[in-house]
């Protein structure tokens, strides 16, 4: 019986263990040394190639924090720092930071500086070419450039573009906007994505959307960086109805909450055509819908959009998205209703060649600040009232569209900054600026005490 009796008896002989065991033998342990060798080599050689390599981080030690608004114009303003900026087009001021890009030698490098010292509090930069660097959502926004893909030598989309996309919290510098105490994530929020906009864009905010500005194609992303639409030439186009129009070109470009008018030449047009369309589709569709398209006659530009245009006296209560496009011979500001139907048209005394041409980056100097949209025409600051996008007040021998500052308007001019009433138009006084030669256009912001001035390629504070 098993009960009293031990199974295996301590007499039986031992099981003879073969003498062979794993990683015994010299080869073996050779072949594995071969395999972990390869896997380090593969390993450092993706490492090599990958976007993390290519890219620097370097985040602030602790938070900004945003210099306290002025009372009172001061009386002068001089320069207390400068950098390199060739990427912002217009001096980028978000949250508490003044956020300069500019390319070197090694690729794109995006830098969050002290308002108040220039001083570089974080930096962000890639082995690319830096596009753009502008703001939305209280981010800065980076977009780089790439060149290598897959695509067939015949795709349009072969040469690259501005495809990389970045946000960057303007605090520390850190890639994505930091959740929230309460914020639940389903997945982390990286504020990196790829898109497809064309080499030489601009960024347009609206506040709740981006778009990027093109000759053939826009798009347009929301907070987090995904898609919601694209209007124009997209690559591989599964259904070919889904654009409303092929083969146009693009003019200029404009804006407002979940809106985007552009100025488009068909060749089968008798002239320029105005088109406004949604930042998205209906049923999360990829077809543009289209709110009102128009030809509106040759050498048109919007120039600017309002949502809150009041345009029958009889229902002053009323308001609806208006669009402002300025044409030639005769110059003059046209003004069209939400269903594209002209309403007003008002005379412009311009320069010769203030309406001649597409600006570069498809996009009107303009600055949208204190009630009223300031259009550079080239020569002179032009003032629209947001109500109905009539003209106000103009600033000749202007250099650019100018910014608030302490309650009242600054609009570069030759020699200085013309400090005005921003309800008249009167100039309260001209305060001398040097800028050493510079007779370029000069877009302008403030953060705090500090006025700043994007003067080419480089960014200039002033106090």
């Amino acid at each position: 019986m098993i009960g009293d009796e031990d199974v295996l008896d301590a007499t039986d002989e031992p099981v003879e263990r073969s003498e062979r065991t794993r990683f015994h033998r010299k080869r073996d342990v050779l072949v594995a040394a071969l395999i972990g060798v390869a896997a380090l080599v593969g390993g450092l050689l993706l490492w090599q190639s990958s976007d993390l390599r290519a890219t620097t981080s370097e985040t602030a030690d602790s938070p900004m924090t945003s210099p306290a608004r002025p009372t009172t114009f001061p009386p002068s303003l001089a320069e207390v720092w400068r950098a390199k900026s060739s990427a912002t087009p217009e001096p980028v001021t978000v949250g508490p930071a003044v956020v300069t890009g500019d390319n070197t030698d090694t690729g794109g490098e995006v830098a969050g500086r002290d308002p108040m010292t220039g001083e570089v509090r974080w930096r962000y930069s890639r082995d690319l070419p830096l596009c753009t660097v502008s703001s939305a959502w209280q981010l800065a926004l980076a977009v780089f450039a790439k060149t290598d893909n897959l695509l067939p030598d015949d795709d349009r989309r072969k040469a690259g573009g501005c495809s990389e996309v970045t946000a960057l919290w303007p605090e520390t510098g850190q890639r994505g906007r930091p959740a929230r105490p309460d914020e639940q994530r389903d997945s982390p929020y990286l504020g990196t994505r790829n898109s497809d906009a064309q080499l030489g864009t601009r960024l347009l905010s609206d506040g709740t959307y981006v778009t990027t500005t093109g000759s053939s194609l826009l798009t347009t992303w929301r907070s987090d960086l995904v898609l919601t639409m694209e209007y124009g030439r997209i690559g591989a186009i599964q259904n070919p109805d889904k654009q409303p129009r092929n083969g146009c070109e693009y003019g200029t470009v404009s804006v407002v909450t979940g809106k985007i008018a552009v100025v488009e030449r068909c060749p089968t047009d008798p002239g320029d055509r105005l088109t406004v369309y949604k930042a998205t589709g209906e049923d999360d569709s990829e077809k543009p819908v289209v709110v009102a398209s128009v030809v509106v006659g040759r050498g048109a530009k919007v120039v600017a959009m309002s949502e809150q245009c009041r345009l029958d006296a009889a229902k002053p209560d009323e308001v609806q998205q208006c669009t402002a496009v300025a044409l030639p011979d005769p110059n003059r500001l046209v003004l069209l209703n939400e269903k594209g139907e002209q309403v007003r048209s008002y005379p412009l005394e311009l320069a010769a060649g203030d309406l001649r041409g597409d600006p570069a980056d498809h996009t009107m100097s303009v600055n949208r600040v204190t009630g009223a949209v300031y259009w550079h025409t080239g020569s002179r600051t032009i003032a629209l009232s947001m109500d109905d996008l009539r003209p106000l007040w103009t600033v000749e021998n202007a250099l650019g569209p100018g910014t608030a500052f302490a309650g009242k308007i600054l609009v570069p001019v030759t020699g200085g900054i013309a400090v005005l009433n921003p309800a008249t138009g009167e100039r309260v006084a001209t305060t001398p600026v040097d800028r050493g030669g510079h007779d370029g256009e000069v877009t302008m912001s403030a953060l705090g005490p500090m006025v700043y001035e994007q003067r080419g390629d480089t960014l200039v504070a002033l106090r």
